[in-house]
Protein backbone atom coordinates (compact mmCIF):
# COMPACT_ATOMS: atom_id res chain seq x y z
CA UNK A 1 0.00 0.00 0.00
CA UNK A 2 0.84 3.78 -0.34
CA UNK A 3 0.78 5.23 2.86
CA UNK A 4 1.55 9.01 3.97
CA UNK A 5 2.77 10.72 6.87
CA UNK A 6 1.86 14.30 7.31
CA UNK A 7 4.67 14.98 9.86
CA UNK A 8 8.04 13.34 10.17
CA UNK A 9 9.19 14.63 13.68
CA UNK A 10 10.24 11.85 16.40
CA UNK A 11 7.24 10.20 15.82
CA UNK A 12 6.42 10.17 12.45
CA UNK A 13 9.74 9.52 10.89
CA UNK A 14 10.07 6.14 13.06
CA UNK A 15 6.59 4.93 12.63
CA UNK A 16 7.20 5.26 8.54
CA UNK A 17 10.45 3.90 8.63
CA UNK A 18 9.28 0.77 9.97
CA UNK A 19 5.63 0.57 7.71
CA UNK A 20 8.23 0.52 4.83
CA UNK A 21 10.23 -2.07 6.33
CA UNK A 22 6.97 -3.91 5.97
CA UNK A 23 6.64 -3.75 2.18
CA UNK A 24 4.94 -0.26 2.37
CA UNK A 25 5.30 2.64 0.29
CA UNK A 26 6.21 5.61 2.08
CA UNK A 27 5.38 9.34 1.68
CA UNK A 28 5.82 12.01 3.69
CA UNK A 29 5.89 16.07 4.48
CA UNK A 30 6.69 18.25 7.09
CA UNK A 31 7.05 22.11 7.53
CA UNK A 32 10.49 22.31 9.39
CA UNK A 33 12.71 22.75 6.75
CA UNK A 34 15.68 21.42 9.20
CA UNK A 35 13.63 17.99 9.66
CA UNK A 36 13.33 17.52 5.74
CA UNK A 37 16.90 18.18 5.03
CA UNK A 38 18.58 16.13 8.22
CA UNK A 39 16.10 13.30 6.62
CA UNK A 40 17.60 14.18 3.28
CA UNK A 41 21.06 13.53 4.69
CA UNK A 42 20.28 10.38 6.18
CA UNK A 43 20.89 11.77 9.48
CA UNK A 44 18.27 12.72 12.56
CA UNK A 45 19.26 14.76 15.74
CA UNK A 46 17.66 12.61 18.70
CA UNK A 47 18.17 8.80 19.95
CA UNK A 48 15.98 6.39 18.33
CA UNK A 49 16.47 2.39 18.63
CA UNK A 50 16.76 0.90 15.12
CA UNK A 51 16.86 3.87 13.05
CA UNK A 52 20.34 3.72 12.10
CA UNK A 53 19.05 0.31 10.44
CA UNK A 54 16.26 1.61 8.44
CA UNK A 55 17.17 5.58 7.80
CA UNK A 56 20.24 4.66 5.04
CA UNK A 57 18.41 3.00 2.81
CA UNK A 58 14.86 4.05 3.08
CA UNK A 59 13.32 5.39 0.18
CA UNK A 60 10.96 7.61 1.30
CA UNK A 61 9.14 10.07 -0.64
CA UNK A 62 9.04 13.76 0.59
CA UNK A 63 6.59 15.74 -1.39
CA UNK A 64 4.21 18.38 -1.15
CA UNK A 65 0.76 17.89 0.66
CA UNK A 66 -0.77 17.68 -2.69
CA UNK A 67 1.76 14.98 -3.89
CA UNK A 68 0.53 13.39 -0.57
CA UNK A 69 -2.59 13.20 -0.54
CA UNK A 70 -2.42 12.04 -4.52
CA UNK A 71 -0.42 8.84 -4.05
CA UNK A 72 -1.46 7.94 -0.59
CA UNK A 73 -4.04 5.55 0.31
CA UNK A 74 -3.91 5.58 4.11
CA UNK A 75 -2.41 9.30 5.22
CA UNK A 76 -1.08 9.48 9.25
CA UNK A 77 -1.03 12.40 11.08
CA UNK A 78 1.17 12.35 14.16
CA UNK A 79 1.08 16.60 14.52
CA UNK A 80 1.86 17.29 17.72
CA UNK A 81 -0.51 18.64 19.94
CA UNK A 82 2.43 20.23 23.38
CA UNK A 83 1.89 21.62 26.61
CA UNK A 84 2.88 25.23 27.60
CA UNK A 85 6.57 24.57 28.30
CA UNK A 86 5.75 25.60 32.10
CA UNK A 87 3.88 22.02 32.03
CA UNK A 88 6.42 19.94 30.71
CA UNK A 89 7.42 18.51 34.30
CA UNK A 90 10.92 20.02 34.66
CA UNK A 91 10.00 23.22 36.90
CA UNK A 92 7.04 23.65 39.61
CA UNK A 93 3.45 23.50 38.27
CA UNK A 94 1.41 26.28 37.85
CA UNK A 95 -1.96 26.23 39.83
CA UNK A 96 -4.10 27.03 36.33
CA UNK A 97 -4.73 23.89 34.75
CA UNK A 98 -5.02 23.72 30.99
CA UNK A 99 -5.64 21.28 28.00
CA UNK A 100 -3.15 20.81 24.95
CA UNK A 101 -2.47 22.91 22.45
CA UNK A 102 -4.53 22.07 19.62
CA UNK A 103 -3.24 24.71 16.95
CA UNK A 104 -0.93 22.95 14.97
CA UNK A 105 -3.38 19.77 14.68
CA UNK A 106 -5.78 22.10 13.38
CA UNK A 107 -3.92 23.63 10.93
CA UNK A 108 -2.02 20.22 9.41
CA UNK A 109 -5.65 18.99 9.42
CA UNK A 110 -7.20 21.96 7.84
CA UNK A 111 -4.87 22.15 5.11
CA UNK A 112 -4.93 18.47 4.76
CA UNK A 113 -8.32 18.14 4.20
CA UNK A 114 -8.69 20.99 1.43
CA UNK A 115 -6.02 19.27 -0.60
CA UNK A 116 -8.05 16.45 0.30
CA UNK A 117 -11.24 18.23 -1.57
CA UNK A 118 -9.03 19.08 -4.25
CA UNK A 119 -8.01 16.10 -5.26
CA UNK A 120 -11.48 14.75 -5.37
CA UNK A 121 -11.34 11.15 -3.89
CA UNK A 122 -12.28 9.49 -0.48
CA UNK A 123 -8.72 9.42 1.53
CA UNK A 124 -8.18 7.85 4.94
CA UNK A 125 -7.19 10.12 7.49
CA UNK A 126 -5.54 8.82 11.24
CA UNK A 127 -4.92 11.07 13.45
CA UNK A 128 -2.37 9.90 16.13
CA UNK A 129 -2.08 13.01 18.27
CA UNK A 130 -2.89 12.86 21.78
CA UNK A 131 -6.07 14.69 22.39
CA UNK A 132 -9.03 14.85 25.76
CA UNK A 133 -12.02 13.26 25.14
CA UNK A 134 -14.29 15.17 23.42
CA UNK A 135 -11.72 17.12 20.93
CA UNK A 136 -11.95 14.82 17.72
CA UNK A 137 -15.59 15.86 16.73
CA UNK A 138 -15.86 19.22 18.33
CA UNK A 139 -12.55 20.61 17.12
CA UNK A 140 -11.17 18.29 13.92
CA UNK A 141 -14.28 16.90 12.64
CA UNK A 142 -15.60 20.71 11.89
CA UNK A 143 -12.42 21.31 9.65
CA UNK A 144 -12.79 18.32 7.26
CA UNK A 145 -14.71 18.04 3.67
CA UNK A 146 -16.44 14.81 2.78
CA UNK A 147 -13.54 13.16 0.92
CA UNK A 148 -11.52 12.84 3.99
CA UNK A 149 -12.73 9.46 5.67
CA UNK A 150 -11.43 9.83 9.59
CA UNK A 151 -10.16 7.33 12.36
CA UNK A 152 -8.36 7.83 15.36
CA UNK A 153 -5.27 5.57 16.22
CA UNK A 154 -3.46 6.83 18.77
CA UNK A 155 -0.14 4.82 19.37
CA UNK A 156 1.36 3.49 22.63
CA UNK A 157 5.30 4.04 22.35
CA UNK A 158 8.10 5.67 24.16
CA UNK A 159 10.52 8.09 22.75
CA UNK A 160 13.39 6.33 21.82
CA UNK A 161 12.05 3.30 21.17
CA UNK A 162 8.97 4.19 18.45
CA UNK A 163 9.99 1.57 16.22
CA UNK A 164 10.19 -1.65 18.13
CA UNK A 165 7.06 -0.12 19.91
CA UNK A 166 5.25 0.03 16.74
CA UNK A 167 5.78 -3.15 15.76
CA UNK A 168 4.95 -4.98 18.91
CA UNK A 169 1.87 -3.24 20.24
CA UNK A 170 0.39 -4.96 23.10
CA UNK A 171 -2.82 -3.77 21.12
CA UNK A 172 -4.00 -1.61 18.66
CA UNK A 173 -6.46 1.19 19.80
CA UNK A 174 -8.46 2.17 17.02
CA UNK A 175 -11.60 4.40 17.85
CA UNK A 176 -14.24 4.72 14.22
CA UNK A 177 -15.91 7.56 12.81
CA UNK A 178 -15.98 5.69 9.52
CA UNK A 179 -16.29 1.95 8.98
CA UNK A 180 -14.89 1.95 5.69
CA UNK A 181 -11.76 3.58 6.35
CA UNK A 182 -11.30 1.32 9.84
CA UNK A 183 -11.93 -1.84 7.65
CA UNK A 184 -9.22 -0.67 5.38
CA UNK A 185 -6.61 0.37 7.89
CA UNK A 186 -7.36 -2.95 10.08
CA UNK A 187 -6.35 -4.99 6.99
CA UNK A 188 -3.05 -2.31 6.66
CA UNK A 189 -2.31 -3.85 10.12
CA UNK A 190 -2.09 -6.97 9.36
CA UNK A 191 0.56 -6.60 7.52
CA UNK A 192 2.42 -4.80 10.72
CA UNK A 193 1.75 -7.16 13.66
CA UNK A 194 -0.87 -9.63 14.53
CA UNK A 195 -1.53 -7.58 18.16
CA UNK A 196 -5.40 -7.48 18.97
CA UNK A 197 -6.94 -4.28 16.72
CA UNK A 198 -9.54 -2.83 19.42
CA UNK A 199 -12.39 -1.28 17.81
CA UNK A 200 -14.40 1.70 19.78
CA UNK A 201 -16.00 5.29 19.46
CA UNK A 202 -13.58 7.99 18.87
CA UNK A 203 -14.06 9.85 22.60
CA UNK A 204 -13.37 6.49 24.01
CA UNK A 205 -9.83 5.73 21.97
CA UNK A 206 -9.27 9.55 23.15
CA UNK A 207 -10.03 9.01 27.28
CA UNK A 208 -8.25 5.14 26.56
CA UNK A 209 -4.80 7.23 25.80
CA UNK A 210 -4.49 9.23 27.97
CA UNK A 211 -5.91 6.79 30.62
CA UNK A 212 -3.31 4.22 29.35
CA UNK A 213 -0.16 6.68 30.07
CA UNK A 214 -1.34 8.28 33.67
CA UNK A 215 -2.01 4.62 34.71
CA UNK A 216 1.99 4.43 34.11
CA UNK A 217 1.84 7.09 36.20
CA UNK A 218 0.18 6.39 39.10
CA UNK A 219 2.25 3.35 39.45
CA UNK A 220 5.28 5.27 39.54
CA UNK A 221 3.59 8.09 41.76
CA UNK A 222 2.39 4.29 44.16
CA UNK A 223 5.89 2.67 44.25
CA UNK A 224 8.43 5.92 44.69
CA UNK A 225 5.90 6.59 47.92
CA UNK A 226 6.55 3.18 48.78
CA UNK A 227 10.49 4.38 48.11
CA UNK A 228 10.49 6.98 50.66
CA UNK A 229 8.73 5.07 52.88
CA UNK A 230 11.46 2.54 52.93
CA UNK A 231 14.27 5.21 53.43
CA UNK A 232 12.65 5.82 56.61
CA UNK A 233 11.64 2.88 57.74
CA UNK A 234 14.48 0.44 59.90
CA UNK A 235 15.14 -2.84 58.17
CA UNK A 236 12.94 -2.06 54.83
CA UNK A 237 14.08 -1.93 51.17
CA UNK A 238 12.09 -0.84 48.54
CA UNK A 239 13.51 -3.69 45.93
CA UNK A 240 12.28 -6.74 48.44
CA UNK A 241 8.56 -4.70 48.45
CA UNK A 242 8.52 -4.32 45.03
CA UNK A 243 9.65 -7.92 44.00
CA UNK A 244 6.97 -9.46 45.96
CA UNK A 245 4.06 -7.15 44.53
CA UNK A 246 5.26 -8.16 40.86
CA UNK A 247 4.25 -11.83 41.79
CA UNK A 248 0.77 -10.55 42.08
CA UNK A 249 0.35 -10.54 38.51
CA UNK A 250 -3.60 -11.63 38.67
CA UNK A 251 -4.68 -8.30 41.43
CA UNK A 252 -1.89 -5.64 40.49
CA UNK A 253 -1.67 -6.32 36.47
CA UNK A 254 2.03 -6.64 35.51
CA UNK A 255 5.04 -5.74 37.33
CA UNK A 256 6.02 -2.90 34.28
CA UNK A 257 6.83 0.26 36.42
CA UNK A 258 6.82 -1.02 39.41
CA UNK A 259 10.49 0.16 40.89
CA UNK A 260 11.48 2.77 42.80
CA UNK A 261 13.60 6.17 41.66
CA UNK A 262 12.69 9.13 39.39
CA UNK A 263 9.76 10.08 38.67
CA UNK A 264 8.14 9.88 35.41
CA UNK A 265 8.80 12.21 32.44
CA UNK A 266 9.08 12.25 28.58
CA UNK A 267 6.63 13.97 26.04
CA UNK A 268 3.43 12.10 27.39
CA UNK A 269 3.29 11.56 31.08
CA UNK A 270 4.15 15.08 33.11
CA UNK A 271 1.71 16.49 30.33
CA UNK A 272 -1.80 13.97 30.03
CA UNK A 273 -1.65 14.13 33.82
CA UNK A 274 -1.92 18.22 33.57
CA UNK A 275 -4.38 17.81 30.96
CA UNK A 276 -6.93 15.30 32.78
CA UNK A 277 -6.28 17.32 35.60
CA UNK A 278 -7.92 20.45 33.39
CA UNK A 279 -10.73 17.72 32.42
CA UNK A 280 -11.45 16.68 35.98
CA UNK A 281 -11.96 20.39 36.92
CA UNK A 282 -13.77 21.25 34.04
CA UNK A 283 -16.32 18.06 34.55
CA UNK A 284 -16.38 18.64 38.09
CA UNK A 285 -15.44 15.38 39.01
CA UNK A 286 -15.95 14.20 42.89
CA UNK A 287 -11.99 13.95 43.11
CA UNK A 288 -9.04 15.33 41.20
CA UNK A 289 -6.90 12.11 41.34
CA UNK A 290 -4.34 12.88 38.66
CA UNK A 291 -3.59 16.36 40.25
CA UNK A 292 -2.71 14.21 43.61
CA UNK A 293 -0.53 12.04 41.09
CA UNK A 294 1.52 14.90 39.36
CA UNK A 295 1.43 16.55 43.49
CA UNK A 296 3.48 13.24 44.66
CA UNK A 297 5.99 13.60 41.49
CA UNK A 298 6.42 17.68 42.18
CA UNK A 299 6.94 16.46 46.44
CA UNK A 300 9.42 13.57 45.93
CA UNK A 301 11.49 15.76 43.75
CA UNK A 302 11.30 18.32 46.80
CA UNK A 303 12.31 15.90 49.34
CA UNK A 304 15.19 14.41 47.47
CA UNK A 305 16.36 17.58 46.91
CA UNK A 306 16.50 18.19 50.56
CA UNK A 307 18.21 15.06 51.28
CA UNK A 308 20.88 16.04 48.97
CA UNK A 309 21.07 19.35 50.68
CA UNK A 310 21.55 17.50 54.02
CA UNK A 311 23.97 15.64 52.50
CA UNK A 312 26.03 18.39 51.11
CA UNK A 313 27.36 20.51 53.87
CA UNK A 314 30.70 21.93 52.22
CA UNK A 315 29.98 19.92 49.28
CA UNK A 316 29.89 20.41 45.78
CA UNK A 317 26.70 19.22 44.51
CA UNK A 318 26.10 17.36 41.13
CA UNK A 319 23.33 15.50 39.88
CA UNK A 320 24.32 12.89 37.22
CA UNK A 321 22.18 12.51 33.99
CA UNK A 322 19.82 14.99 32.35
CA UNK A 323 17.55 12.96 30.33
CA UNK A 324 14.06 11.14 31.45
CA UNK A 325 14.91 7.78 30.63
CA UNK A 326 18.22 5.94 30.38
CA UNK A 327 20.78 5.69 27.24
CA UNK A 328 18.83 8.34 25.66
CA UNK A 329 19.74 12.08 24.30
CA UNK A 330 15.67 12.99 25.20
CA UNK A 331 15.63 15.44 28.25
CA UNK A 332 11.89 16.39 27.70
CA UNK A 333 9.81 16.29 30.73
CA UNK A 334 12.79 14.73 32.68
CA UNK A 335 12.44 14.59 36.89
CA UNK A 336 16.12 15.08 36.51
CA UNK A 337 15.72 18.65 35.51
CA UNK A 338 13.07 19.04 37.70
CA UNK A 339 15.17 17.81 40.70
CA UNK A 340 18.47 20.67 39.44
CA UNK A 341 15.51 23.62 38.92
CA UNK A 342 14.87 23.17 42.94
CA UNK A 343 17.64 23.20 44.37
CA UNK A 344 18.65 25.89 42.26
CA UNK A 345 15.04 27.61 43.89
CA UNK A 346 16.42 26.76 47.11
CA UNK A 347 19.92 29.12 46.69
CA UNK A 348 21.69 25.93 45.77
CA UNK A 349 24.16 25.97 43.50
CA UNK A 350 24.01 22.74 40.98
CA UNK A 351 26.90 21.14 38.56
CA UNK A 352 24.55 18.58 36.25
CA UNK A 353 26.66 16.49 33.37
CA UNK A 354 24.92 13.91 30.92
CA UNK A 355 26.89 11.88 28.78
CA UNK A 356 24.10 11.35 26.18
CA UNK A 357 23.84 15.38 26.12
CA UNK A 358 26.76 17.15 27.12
CA UNK A 359 30.09 16.92 26.21
CA UNK A 360 32.22 14.13 26.91
CA UNK A 361 33.76 13.44 30.18
CA UNK A 362 37.43 14.76 29.37
CA UNK A 363 36.15 17.87 28.08
CA UNK A 364 33.93 18.95 31.01
CA UNK A 365 36.32 17.45 33.92
CA UNK A 366 37.77 20.53 34.66
CA UNK A 367 34.86 22.99 34.20
CA UNK A 368 32.89 20.85 36.63
CA UNK A 369 35.95 20.66 39.56
CA UNK A 370 35.71 16.94 39.67
CA UNK A 371 39.99 16.95 39.32
CA UNK A 372 40.09 19.20 42.27
CA UNK A 373 41.00 17.19 45.35
CA UNK A 374 40.36 20.08 47.23
CA UNK A 375 36.98 20.12 46.92
CA UNK A 376 34.22 17.37 48.36
CA UNK A 377 31.30 16.29 46.08
CA UNK A 378 27.89 14.66 46.77
CA UNK A 379 26.51 13.07 43.68
CA UNK A 380 23.30 12.07 42.55
CA UNK A 381 21.93 9.96 40.13
CA UNK A 382 19.59 11.70 37.96
CA UNK A 383 19.45 9.21 35.32
CA UNK A 384 19.93 5.56 35.53
CA UNK A 385 22.57 5.46 32.51
CA UNK A 386 24.99 2.73 32.59
CA UNK A 387 27.87 5.31 32.46
CA UNK A 388 27.62 5.90 36.18
CA UNK A 389 27.99 2.12 37.10
CA UNK A 390 31.76 3.13 36.42
CA UNK A 391 31.92 6.10 36.77
CA UNK A 392 35.38 8.23 37.69
CA UNK A 393 33.81 9.57 40.92
CA UNK A 394 36.22 11.81 42.87
CA UNK A 395 37.34 10.06 46.43
CA UNK A 396 35.44 10.66 49.82
CA UNK A 397 32.17 11.79 47.46
CA UNK A 398 29.22 10.85 48.59
CA UNK A 399 26.45 9.21 46.30
CA UNK A 400 23.23 8.99 46.24
CA UNK A 401 21.40 6.51 44.44
CA UNK A 402 17.87 6.77 43.80
CA UNK A 403 17.94 3.42 41.44
CA UNK A 404 20.20 1.29 43.81
CA UNK A 405 21.99 0.56 40.87
CA UNK A 406 25.82 1.28 42.09
CA UNK A 407 27.69 -0.92 44.16
CA UNK A 408 31.24 -0.51 45.38
CA UNK A 409 32.99 2.53 44.86
CA UNK A 410 35.86 2.88 46.81
CA UNK A 411 36.59 5.52 49.15
CA UNK A 412 32.93 7.05 48.86
CA UNK A 413 29.85 6.49 50.76
CA UNK A 414 26.86 5.36 48.42
CA UNK A 415 22.77 6.16 50.06
CA UNK A 416 20.80 4.00 48.69
CA UNK A 417 17.58 5.49 48.37
CA UNK A 418 14.85 3.16 49.55
CA UNK A 419 17.48 0.65 51.17
CA UNK A 420 17.56 0.69 54.85
CA UNK A 421 18.41 -2.94 55.56
CA UNK A 422 21.70 -1.72 56.68
CA UNK A 423 20.72 0.58 59.18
Amino acid sequence: MNIGFLGLGKLGLPVSLAVEDKGHNIFGYDISKQTIEDIKNRKIRYREEWVDKYLPKTKLQINSIGNLVKNSEIIFVPIQTPHDPQYEGITRIPKKRIDFDYSYLKSGIKELSQEIEKNGEDKVVIIISTVLPGTIRTQIKPLLGKHTKLCYNPFFIAMGSTIRDFLYPEFILFGVDDEHAATKAQNFYKTICDSPFYKTTIENAELIKVSYNTMISTKISFVNTIMEACHKLPNTNVDDVTNALKMANRRLISDAYLTGGMGDGGGCHPRDNIALSHLSQKLDLSHDWFEDIMMQRENQSEWLANLIIENSENRQINILGKTFKPETNLILGSPALLLENILKEKQKKVYSWDPYVDENYDNVCDNLNWTNNDIKHVFFIGTKHPDFIKFNYPKNSIIIDPFRYIYNVKDSKIIRIGDNTNK
